[in-house]
Order: structure tokens, then C-alpha cells, then sequence
């Protein structure tokens, strides 16, 4: 039905448009969506869909009964994160903040379950669920998906995908991802997102989102890749459309990368791993340098030979110094108190961000190798304005502590994030490691606090990304992961996660 005079007229001029040019040509153009003015069809996943259609459908208090007896009945806690997933990229589509934060804790709750014995296994991944679940339902559910089904462009020439973005064209940028997805594949489509779209700007849900969807693959798939890696390409369109219409500057990066890119065309020939100081120094180098100055230290460093490990371990200490010098909030917020620094802070963002380049890099082109770990750089740099210039001071605290045992110092840490207060848990959490004491059980501990709290949307994704970052960097720093992680999990202690308690219930644990 034609509901309006515009409409009317706009069809009648894309109809004459057409018969001009042919259907043919107009679809070998790419144009066959717009000038045909064809409706997208339905994205459906085949065995997942009934899965999929059920967490767009269902209300979260009735989710969790038939989660659970699904995984009573057989159903694995890894098909139920795929759906999960695929049914927020449909809904989501990459637009919406809460959404994507539902997406980017999923696969975090995944490994967090894989770490986790017995029923209480699949606590983490049935409380995301329903946070997710619940997300959907407030966006419309199935009424109102923003992802669906996209004929590949025809033909495009290069730039398609970065010229679509600076035009804020969702169709035209789903087409031409999907051209190069079909026509040279998964990786390739990956690398041009990177290059076309994600290096363009920083912003933490810009490349952690990006990161997340890529890896989810290993859940869903490889049928779906196309699908969670849209969601990149919308957010990115999304964003700059957002930019454009409040009329904020045009990006530095976008000059300065194909600058230094230029300058440093590619990594030098390796040389001798980089010891500890030269990792020390270039982590305090970037965490005090502007945004610009620390591209061009990242820049230089692969340009002289340095390893990509050891410039990213650089980015990773970088940002866990934010984090341990965070002053807090400043502001009450819900479920954000005065003091707190989990959620959307400076310290969490930034360890998140630089997490998710090193990922990248490790899975890019060698291009795209050196850039993610010159944009990671930028991206980390220029926040030291907002925190002190030396950590919090648990020195002294956790030397009170030095008489306690193995099982007393988790103790203490224990009480001190029960009682919130950051400071003992951190102190404790150093007297841990002062004794060389196994991390496993510390893990453990701030897993399962982490897992009954809301975290303001960031508890799932912080605690895999200082999973990730202890185990890739060296003895003489990962434990300063571990002190983050302690803080981290006092902050946001005291707000219960939404359908933990049903979940418990319902798992008989």
C-alpha cells in the first residue's frame, strides 16, 4: 500500500529509472535493492532458527524454564550461546548500545562457564541470556529486526565499503561487505572491514564489538560469519551518521594512520624479543603521551623490528595502569556509586580496547597487523588527564596482610569485596601474589562474584579480557591484570544480577 503522495511519486520515478536501464543492469550495478525497490528478505538460521526465534520471542522471566530444560534435555550450553548471539545480531544489528553489550558478554560467559564445574557451569551464560532476551524484547523482539537478508552487490570498486560508511548508506555497506565476503571470503571481508571501517575511528564498542563477532564464528559457525560481522558494518555506519549529524570534527586518524602507514610501511625484520624494560618503559611512554605521539611511538617500534607481542603487551600494561590510577566516579550513577570503577570507565574501556587490537592484529593481515597496533596505541593513549599519575596505594595495606595464609588471603579478599572496598581487595589480592600463591583459585573466586553481579554491562567482558591478558603477558606484569580484576569486582559489588537468583533456582544450586 502507497501511503503517501512522496511515496507514490518515488516509485513511479523508480519505476520509469528502471525500464531505462534495464532490471539487469540495474541489479549488476548494485542498485537492484533501491531503484527495484525490493524488501530484504528474512535472515533465518537454519537448525539454530527455532533457538533463535524463541530468545526473540519469549519474556525473560519465562526464558530461563525452557533454557534450562533444554540443557536438562541435551542442548549444549555452546547452541545456546550461538542462538543467543544470532538472535541479538538480527534484532540489534550492531545499533544498540545496551544490545551490543549483550552481544559482546556472550561469548565472555561462554569461557567463564568453561572454567566453571558441576550445575553451577552454566550460571554465567543463563544470566547473560536473560539480560540479552530482555534487550531484544524491549527493542520489539521480532517486529523490529534491523538486520535482514541483503543481496551482495554485483560489482563495486575499491573504497566501496569505506566510501558507503562516509555516506551513511546501511544498504549500500551491507552490499558491498557481502560482495567481498561471497567472492573472496570470511577473512578477506574481515581485512577490508578493518581497513575500510573499524581503523577509521576509536571508540571502545567500535573495535570490542568487532573483535566478539569474529570470534563468535567458533560458535556459530561459519555460515553465520556474514551475519555478526554486519553488525560491525552497521555500528560503524551508525556512528557515523551519529557524528555528522551533531557535528563533531572529522576524526584525526583519518589523516594520521595513512600518514604513518606511509612513514612505516611495514614491521621490520625481527629482532631480539623485547625485555622487560623496553616493555615497562614503552607501556608508561604510551600512558602519559597524547593519542598522536603514541601512534607514532607504536609506529616506530614495528618499524624498528620490535614483535608485535611485545608492543601489544605494552598497550595491555598501559591500560591496566588507567585502571589501577582511576580516582573513581565522581558522580552517583545507577548501579555506578560514587568511587566505583567497573561499567563504561576509563580503566575497563581501555583494558577492553586494547584487548581486542591485540586479538585483531593476531588474526589480520600483516597490514592490518601493524595498523591495529598503531590505531591500539592512539586509542589507548590521551586518558592519563583523567586519572592520578601512580596507582592506588595498596602497598602498605597488603604488607599488614603478610602474615596470612594461602587460605586466609582469599579470605580477605573475599570480605574486602563483599564490603566494596577496592583498596583491601587489591592489597589483598598483591599479598597473594607477593607469596606466590596459585592464581587459579583467585580466578575462581572473583568469577563467581562476577558472575552474581550486573557489572553494568562490562563484568563478563573485564574479567575475559584479563583472562586473556595474564596469560599473554610475561611474569613481571600479568599479575598487575589480577590487582585490576580485584578492584573491578569490589566496585561493582552489591548490585544483583537480573535472573541470577531464578537461574540458581532453577539449576538447584
Amino acid at each position: 500500500m502507497i501511503s503517501t503522495r512522496r511515496e507514490f511519486l518515488g516509485n513511479v520515478g523508480r519505476g520509469m529509472l528502471v525500464a531505462g536501464v534495464g532490471a539487469g543492469l540495474a541489479r549488476e550495478l548494485g542498485l537492484a535493492a533501491t531503484l527495484l525497490d525490493e524488501e530484504p528478505g528474512e535472515l533465518t538460521f537454519g537448525d539454530l532458527e527455532p533457538l533463535v526465534a524463541l530468545m526473540q520471542g519469549t519474556a525473560p522471566a519465562e526464558l530461563l524454564p525452557i533454557l534450562v530444560g533444554k540443557l536438562e534435555a541435551g542442548v549444549s550450553l555452546r547452541t545456546l550461546v550461538a542462538a543467543g548471539a544470532l538472535a541479538n545480531a538480527r534484532t540489534c544489528g550492531g545499533e544498540d548500545y545496551t544490545g551490543y553489550h549483550a552481544f559482546m558478554a556472550l561469548l565472555p560467559s561462554y569461557e567463564m562457564s568453561r572454567e566453571t564445574e558441576g550445575r553451577e557451569a552454566a550460571l554465567p551464560v543463563l544470566k547473560v541470556l536473560h539480560r540479552n532476551t530482555q534487550r531484544i524484547g524491549e527493542l520489539g523482539g521480532r517486529g523490529d529486526e534491523k538486520l535482514r537478508a541483503v543481496e551482495a552487490a554485483q560489482r563495486v570498486d575499491a573504497g566501496a565499503l569505506r566510501r558507503a560508511m562516509l555516506e551513511r548508506d546501511f544498504g549500500a555497506a551491507d552490499r558491498a561487505f557481502l560482495l567481498v565476503a561471497t567472492e573472496s571470503g570470511t577473512q578477506a571481508a574481515y581485512d577490508a572491514l578493518q581497513r575500510e571501517m573499524i581503523q577509521d575511528d576509536v571508540d571502545v564498542h567500535r573495535i570490542v564489538l568487532a573483535w566478539r563477532a569474529w570470534d563468535m564464528r567458533r560458535l556459530t559457525g561459519e555460515e553465520h560469519a556474514s551475519t555478526l560481522l554486519r553488525q560491525s558494518v552497521h555500528f560503524c555506519v551508525d556512528t557515523e551518521e551519529d557524528r555528522v549529524s551533531r557535528g563533531r570534527p572529522v576524526p584525526e586518524l583519518r589523516a594520521l594512520l595513512p600518514q604513518l602507514m606511509e612513514e612505516h610501511a611495514a614491521a621490520g625484520e625481527p629482532r631480539a624479543e623485547a625485555d622487560d624494560d623496553w616493555v615497562w618503559q614503552t607501556a608508561l611512554a604510551i600512558f602519559g603521551a597524547s593519542r598522536a605521539d603514541a601512534a607514532r611511538i607504536a609506529a616506530q617500534a614495528l618499524a624498528e623490528g620490535y614483535r608485535p607481542e611485545a608492543l601489544g603487551e605494552a598497550l595491555s600494561i598501559a591500560s591496566n595502569r588507567l585502571l589501577l590510577s582511576d580516582p573513581g566516579r565522581s558522580d552517583d550513577a545507577p548501579g555506578k556509586p560514587r568511587g566505583s570503577v567497573h561499567g563504561a570507565t576509563v580503566g575497563v574501556h581501555a583494558s577492553d580496547s586494547a584487548n581486542a587490537w591485540r586479538n585483531v592484529a593476531r588474526v589480520a593481515s600483516e597490514r592490518n597487523r601493524v595498523a591495529s597496533l598503531i590505531v591500539g596505541a592512539y586509542h589507548t593513549a590521551g586518558q592519563s588527564q583523567w586519572v592520578r599519575d601512580e596507582p592506588i596505594p595498596y602497598g602498605e595495606k597488603a604488607r599488614e596482610l603478610a602474615e596470612l595464609d594461602r587460605a586466609a588471603l582469599l579470605a580477605a579478599v573475599d570480605a574486602r569485596v563483599r564490603e566494596r572496598d577496592q583498596l583491601g581487595a587489591t592489597a589483598a589480592t598483591e599479598q597473594y601474589r607477593v607469596r606466590g600463591h596459585d592464581p587459579e583459585p583467585l580466578f575462581e573466586l572473583l568469577r563467581g562474584h562476577g558472575t552474581s553481579q550486573d557489572g553494568a554491562l562490562h563484568a563478563e567482558k573485564y574479567y575475559r579480557t584479563v583472562r586473556e591478558e595474564f596469560a599473554a603477558t610475561r611474569p613481571a606484569f600479568r599479575w598487575n591484570h589480577l590487582l585490576g580484576l580485584a578492584r573491578v569486582t569490589a566496585s561493582e559489588y552489591g548490585f544483583p544480577a537480573s535472573g541470577y537468583a531464578q537461574a540458581r533456582e532453577l539449576l538447584k544450586v
